[in-house]
């Protein structure tokens, strides 16, 4: 395997980790809620507590996306419950309701499980985007009955989108766009696109227009896009970086260029991560935050990956988001898979055959 291929690998490899990793403390806004309800913080797969201290579930629409009314319509379907998430309409509304209640140690989120969606699409068309197969795709895993993921809650694009799908829009044009639309959950299904193709030799500037079509279907949102481009950017900067490059200035260059942060200055005043990330930058899922804060922690813990994915995650918020970008930079930088994680994932053998049959597309493709 050379060593571009190895690098995605990993990378794809420890996105899942990063995920499985935050979710039982995902959106526990207050690190010390993270700390009572796991005492040593998470060391571990977790599974998901019966009780989240910051859950604002019950006051999110299950008719659309964003929040508002939690109440059936007679007169058409509700989109939590009979078109998405089927059997799990029970769960919303309910105080302190864990996003991810049920969910089991080393089980994976709904955005994560959409990654894999576009895997099995892209290896499906031998590596080619096609934004058309990728929205049957889509649209037929959330629709399915049983459901083909474990997760209770959907992101306010995913309600959005099936709100817009059932009013009767086109399928490419079922975007919708609320107050959370920038944010980096929409960075989360990128990383398979770029490698698939970059590993078969499409130019950078095409995949690019690729990943920004992409992101376009689920998050409509000019900054969105910006900061999209600069990640695809990195990652490809990762990705094919010659071994006299030095890791600090590819990730120090990307944070000037994406977002004006100099990552050096930062980090050279040595402040507790919780003061990064909590205070100077909100651990919210806005991209406005969001992006420094794991540009940050991949600058600071570039030679200890373990210890940033655990880092990332006890600072709570947005963790699951957050750490999967994470997880795939710190692999991209290391080469290496955290395979003591990664092998205790509870789909691990379907994933890690998803994975190669897509890194498989990319060596018979060229």
């Amino acid at each position: 395997m050379n060593p571009s291929h190895k690098k995605a690998l990993a990378a794809l490899k420890n996105m899942f980790v990063a995920d499985a990793l935050a979710m039982p403390v995902h959106w526990f806004y207050n690190p010390a809620d993270i700390e009572k309800a796991f005492p040593a913080g998470i060391t571990r797969f977790e599974a998901a507590p019966a009780v989240h201290p910051s859950s604002i579930m019950s006051l999110h629409s299950t008719q659309a996306g964003g929040r508002g009314a939690q109440g059936k319509n007679r007169r058409k379907p509700e989109i939590v419950g009979d078109v998405i998430l089927k059997g799990k309409r029970p769960f919303w509304g309910q105080p302190h309701q864990h996003y991810h209640q049920g969910m089991l140690a080393g089980e994976n989120t709904l955005n994560a499980h959409c990654a894999r969606v576009l895997m099995r699409s892209l290896t499906a068309n031998s590596g080619h985007y096609d934004k058309r197969r990728f929205l049957d795709d889509y649209i037929d895993f959330m629709t399915a009955y049983p459901p083909r993921h474990p997760d209770t809650y959907a992101e306010s694009y995913h309600r959005g989108f099936f709100a817009n799908l059932e009013s009767g829009k086109p399928r490419e044009c079922c975007a919708a766009t609320t107050h959370d639309t920038p944010s980096i959950g929409g960075l989360v299904t990128i990383p398979p696109l770029v490698f698939s193709e970059r590993l078969r030799g499409v130019s950078l500037s095409e995949v690019k227009e690729h990943c920004l079509q992409h992101l376009h279907l689920t998050h409509p949102d000019e900054m969105l896009a910006r900061v999209c481009a600069g990640y695809v950017q990195l990652l490809d900067d990762l990705l094919f970086r010659d071994s006299h490059q030095e890791v600090a200035e590819i990730l120090a260059r990307a944070a000037k260029n994406s977002c004006g942060l100099d990552l050096e200055a930062l980090t050279r005043k040595s402040l507790d991560d919780r003061h990064v990330v909590g205070r100077m930058f909100s651990s919210a899922c806005y991209i406005t935050d969001s992006w420094p804060s794991v540009l940050y922690l991949a600058y600071k813990y570039t030679s200890a990956p373990k210890q940033a994915l655990l880092a990332n995650t006890n600072l709570g918020g947005d963790n699951v988001h957050r750490g999967i970008v994470l997880g795939v930079l710190l692999g991209l930088i290391s080469g290496e898979t955290l395979s003591g994680w990664f092998d205790q994932l509870t789909q691990h053998y379907e994933i890690s055959r998803e994975i190669n049959a897509l890194l498989a597309t990319a060596t018979t493709g060229k």
